[in-house]
């Protein structure tokens, strides 16, 4: 017996410091907001320990379902964006020669160094009626008055796109850089044009590339409030919003549980859909 536990127990010190980490603050708190999901909000805004599915029957009301499409809409909006710009960019760093491509992968990070917060208030700074672009715009004639940038979906739309953007770029660099290009030479040699290679080599060979660099772009778009506040002003409800205002402001608890539930739900599927097309290492 002591010999064996002798045997496993580089594996359990391995593993054991992990295994611990994710017990106490993954599973541990998952069970946490599972169990207020079916519990009841009591008149102080605390949690009454009776069970109830009121919160999840709470969720099919006209005003929830309305949050909940305009949420999904922008996230799609700003996962189809990234493709496009990410794409292109993806290609020349995978494409680029050695001695310039560590560099091009470096641009890309550098964002990751700095909070996401200040990079957003540099764009509330820029956008605002006040800011450097209207001052601009005015000093060269193009406008006679400020334009209204800020606090309008598509100063929301541009910060999640503006966020989001390394996540879609590095999955398919990694995945243009697999690309054996014999194929593509081989293409050429065939006869095939520009667009025909791309169709139907170079994009299908991607696949789980675009797929792992739209997840990692859609889920968390779904749940960044920050942004549709500093750059919305709050005029649009979001569930990120939503959820942070029934834990902080509403104190609705089973509420913001429950929906907190379902984006966990809606990300395992999207997740079980890519295992389909590609590996989770790509998403690495």
């Amino acid at each position: 017996m002591i010999k064996k536990l002798g045997k496993k127990l580089p594996t359990i010190v391995m593993i054991g410091p992990t295994f611990f980490w994710l017990i106490l603050f993954v599973l541990i708190p998952l069970c946490y907001v599972i169990g207020i999901s079916f519990l009841t909000k009591n008149a102080y805004g605390g949690v009454d320990g009776i069970l109830s599915l009121q919160s999840y029957k709470d969720l099919f009301q006209s005003e929830y379902l309305k949050i909940f499409t305009g949420s999904l809409w922008l996230s799609l909006q700003t996962t189809i964006l990234c493709l496009i710009i990410g794409y292109p960019f993806a290609y020349l760093i995978a494409k680029a020669p050695a001695n310039r491509k560590k560099y091009m992968v470096l641009m890309i990070m550098l964002p990751f160094w700095i909070n996401s917060i200040i990079r957003i208030y540099g764009w509330n700074t820029l956008l605002r009626t006040e800011g450097v672009i209207n001052h601009l715009l005015i000093a060269l004639g193009i406008i006679s008055k400020p334009l209204e940038m800020l606090y309008t979906d598509g100063a929301v739309l541009l910060g999640m796109v503006y966020d989001l953007l390394p996540f879609t770029i590095l999955p398919l660099y990694t995945s243009i850089e697999k690309i054996d290009t014999s194929l593509l030479e081989a293409a050429r040699d065939l006869g095939a044009t520009k667009r025909s290679t791309f169709m139907k080599i170079i994009l299908p060979l991607t696949m789980p590339g675009i797929f792992a660099g739209s997840i990692q772009t859609f889920i968390p778009s779904l749940g960044l409030f920050y942004i549709s506040e500093m750059m919305g002003g709050g005029k649009t409800m979001y569930i990120g919003n939503l959820i942070k205002n029934q834990f902080l402001s509403a104190r609705n608890w089973p509420l913001g549980a429950a929906l907190s539930i379902i984006l966990i739900i809606i990300t395992l599927i999207l997740m079980k859909l890519y295992t389909r097309v590609g590996s989770l290492e790509d998403m690495a």
